[in-house]
């Protein structure tokens, strides 16, 4: 069974539309999924691309798309059973269920975001990635260091990968054996402040090997999420979403490019201007050489990630 006959079957059950993250739970439920020919780390997400890309582009598709925010799928076969004012009222729900006022910091995410870093494989792909935040108000302030400041970095040593006498090696020919990531992290992306906060992440990473702009929630939005993938794949900059309803459900969005030479002036700069960023760098170059890493240098791992949302979420 391939996706697109997954959400035929899963509507055929169904008597109004729904989002292609319904379809696959809907699905799941029915043991749909055991009969899949493909799934991948993100099926949901596959699900998704498969259902936008029939409806937008075969003319034969079974299937309809209705509403945009979040958009819903349906049959075209059954469409007669679907009243105007069903239909209308799909394109006001921007959420299926209205969430509470969050209260939380942005800062106070940054735990979350070290959690996802180390324990998420779709994004560290069984990687130690350990982080680190940067506390701004420790920078000599000037007008053109605004969006130099990455919110969180982190860092990827291979010294329990590798054997030590390659990382002597690597020393030697000096090669680029560390990765380091730069984090911009927001409470929320939405049609309003979705451009200043990508180029925000796109100035704050330019010196990383790979960066990222992470946000707690992003709009249910078809043309948002559309416009995110262009500018992802123009500028190089990943998305990173944190489920704080599931936290071990969050996800890369979009992908960041890996570059392969770091931005060494903006590193050099970064560690003149803020002394979090230069006792980051320190502390690689230690762990490095020493073949050891020191983790009580960097941000701490929640052991209970769920109990500390229910803090911040004050629930």
């Amino acid at each position: 069974m391939n996706f697109l006959e997954y959400a035929e079957k899963v509507l055929t059950f169904s008597n109004e539309p729904m989002t292609f993250q319904d379809i696959w739970q809907k699905g799941v439920e029915l043991k749909l999924n055991e009969s899949l020919s493909s799934t991948g780390k993100t099926p949901w997400q596959s699900l998704g691309a498969r259902l936008f890309v029939d409806v937008r582009d075969n003319p034969a598709s079974l299937f309809v798309k209705l509403g945009k925010r979040p958009a819903k799928f349906f049959l075209k076969s059954k469409l007669s059973i679907i009243s105007k004012e069903q239909i209308e009222k799909i394109d006001e729900d921007v959420t299926s269920f209205k969430k509470q006022k969050e209260v939380y910091s942005e800062r106070e995410l940054h735990p979350l975001l070290t959690y996802f870093a180390y324990t998420n494989t779709q994004f560290n792909n069984g990687k130690a990635i350990l982080t680190k935040t940067i506390f701004h108000e420790k920078s000599s302030k000037s007008g053109y260091n605004e969006w130099i400041h990455p919110d969180i970095v982190g860092v990827y040593i291979p010294i329990d990968d590798w054997s030590s006498d390659i990382i002597e090696l690597n020393k030697i020919i000096n090669a680029n054996a560390i990765e380091l990531f730069s984090f911009e992290m927001k409470k929320e992306i939405n049609r309003t402040n979705y451009r200043e906060y990508f180029f925000q992440a796109v100035s704050n990473s330019s010196w990383a090997n790979e960066g990222y702009l992470v946000a707690a929630q992003i709009s249910d939005d078809d043309e948002l999420k559309s416009e995110l993938e262009r500018l992802s794949s123009a500028f190089g900059i990943g998305i990173i979403h944190l489920d704080l309803d599931d936290i071990d459900a969050s996800s890369v969005v979009f992908q960041a490019k890996k570059k392969k030479e770091l931005d060494w002036e903006t590193m050099n700069k970064l560690c003149e201007i803020n002394s979090d960023f230069k006792k980051f760098i320190q502390d690689v170059k230690i762990d490095f050489e020493s073949k050891r890493i020191h983790k009580s240098e960097y941000d701490i791992i929640k052991k209970e990630p769920e109990t500390y949302i229910k803090q911040i979420r004050k629930l």
